[in-house]
Order: structure tokens, then C-alpha cells, then sequence
């Protein structure tokens, strides 16, 4: 355990978000004593295909609960409702205070290249709190931060304007089943919404067991995939030997509107990324 533990701060847009593209390094970073927060900045109130509303809203936060409880992670789930949010000032001003109140070491949320506009304003708001939280006079109820933490984008597999730069990418080979496990809590989008939008739910099985197998063999190939798509990155990182025998990567991409990511912030920052001798 560590006696200085870091903060982490993951802010997606919907309430699996920050599971699905940060799970295994967040296990990570429980399994060394650090303290995570998921974050989810609407209320997965349009996630489904038969419910809605209130109903909803309290399936998907108690899913994103035990998710949570899978490592240990905090949650907190904003009041926006899915598909409504914008990179307004007064979102801006309530991501600002998020980000003091938790006071992070780390920052991670969406590119702002992304095919959800909630994914897009997310990141947007991210960027716009950024250097504001160090600014006293916005948003003065909550104290301002000294030093403006690190800001990191997680993966995704879009192009334009640009294809994601790996400036960290995480084996996650050891808690590829806690990943999993965190996922299989998201029932309502796993194995319900997400099947029917991608026109499969008449696979999905009934039985639970089955259900977490076909789950695993779904979100692993593209774990798997980001594995070879950042190979170069681990190996740098990690070495020959154990950077080529990596099965499951997440990577992150460094945002210049936070603080500069040295090799030195890198290593305290994500300290179960091990650099060749």
C-alpha cells in the first residue's frame, strides 16, 4: 500500500464509460492503495431501449455502485441527463468545482474527437475547468488548486482529426478479470442496450455464467487489440521481453491543457509501469 496515495479522477460521460475504457489500470491503482474516483457527468438516463427515466436512472447507478465495489473505487454519478449535456459555462463552473473538491493527481477523461456528443462535451468541459481550477477568483466557494493536475484522454479507435498518440499504455494482464467483472455489473448495458443497438440481443444468453463468457469474449479482443496497436509503447516502456508478452493494454494520451507529463509525473503517476533498467 501506498503511504502517499495518488488521486484519480476518471470523468466519462455515461455511467460504464469509465469501466470500459480505464477498468484495468484503475484496478491497478486500487491494488496500490490509491484512491479512485469514476465519475460519470449524465445519468445513463437514455441508455435503453424499453425503460427510461427515474427507473433507469437508479438501475444504472446501483450497476455503476457495483461496479465500483468490484475494486473499491468511489462513484459519482451527475444529475445531467443523457444526451443533454453541453460545454455551457455553467457545466464548465460545476467541473471546475468537481475537480477542486476531489483535488486529483490525475485526470483522465474522452478525446474530444468522439462519435457520442456526450463523450465530446465531456472532454470539452474537462478542457475548459483545466486551468480554471487553479484560478481564485472562478467558481471562489471552493478553494482553488495550487498546481493544475495532469489531464490524460483514454483510448479510442477514431481517426480524424487525428488517431490517439499512446503516451502510456498499461498491461493489464493481471486484472483483465476484474475488468471484467466491473463490466459484467453494467447488466442494463452489457448484456440489454448494447446487444439490441448493435442488433445481437437474440444472442445474449440467459444464464449469468454464460452471459460474463460471452462478455469476456467480447471486451478482451479489443483490450487484446490495443495491446498490438500500441506493441511499440509497451516495449518502450516496459521492455523487450515483457513489453512483446503483453496481452491486454489500455493507453492514454497526454492533454497539453493540463500539467506537462515528464518521464518523472509518468512514473509517480501510473507507478506499476515498469521502465527497462
Amino acid at each position: 500500500m501506498s503511504d502517499h496515495p495518488l488521486r484519480i479522477l476518471v470523468i466519462g460521460a455515461h455511467p460504464d464509460d469509465c469501466e470500459f475504457r480505464v477498468g484495468g489500470t484503475a484496478a491497478l491503482w486500487r491494488r496500490g492503495g490509491h484512491v479512485v474516483r469514476f465519475v460519470s457527468a449524465t445519468d445513463g438516463s437514455a441508455g435503453h431501449h424499453e425503460m427510461g427515466g427515474a427507473a433507469l436512472v437508479a438501475r444504472r447507478r446501483a450497476e455503476a455502485e457495483a461496479a465500483a465495489a468490484v475494486i473499491g473505487a468511489e462513484v459519482c454519478i451527475l444529475d445531467t441527463p443523457d444526451g443533454h449535456l453541453e460545454p455551457s459555462l455553467t457545466n464548465r463552473h460545476a467541473f471546475v468545482r468537481l475537480i477542486r473538491e476531489f483535488r486529483p493527481d490525475l485526470v483522465i477523461t474522452h478525446r474530444p474527437w468522439d462519435y457520442h456528443p456526450d463523450h465530446r462535451y465531456t472532454a470539452a468541459l474537462v478542457q475548459d475547468a483545466a486551468y480554471m481550477v487553479t484560478v481564485p477568483s472562478v467558481c471562489p466557494v471552493v478553494p482553488h488548486l495550487e498546481a493544475n493536475p495532469a489531464v490524460v484522454y483514454m483510448a479510442d479507435e477514431f481517426e480524424k482529426p487525428y488517431p490517439l498518440r499512446a503516451d502510456v499504455s498499461v498491461d493489464i494482464d493481471a486484472v483483465i478479470d476484474l475488468k471484467g467483472a466491473m463490466l459484467h455489473a453494467h447488466t442494463s448495458q452489457m448484456y440489454e442496450w448494447l446487444p439490441y443497438n448493435m442488433g445481437i440481443i437474440a444472442s445474449v444468453p440467459d444464464d449469468d455464467a454464460a452471459r460474463r463468457a460471452q462478455l469476456d469474449r467480447w471486451h478482451r479482443p479489443l483490450d487484446a487489440a490495443g495491446a498490438d496497436r500500441f506493441r511499440d509503447r509497451l516495449v518502450a516502456l516496459y521492455g523487450e521481453k515483457h513489453g512483446q508478452a503483453v496481452r491486454h493494454a489500455e493507453s492514454y494520451e497526454w492533454c497539453e491543457y493540463g500539467a506537462p507529463l515528464t518521464d518523472e509525473r509518468r512514473d509517480r503517476l501510473f507507478p506499476f509501469v515498469r521502465s527497462p533498467s
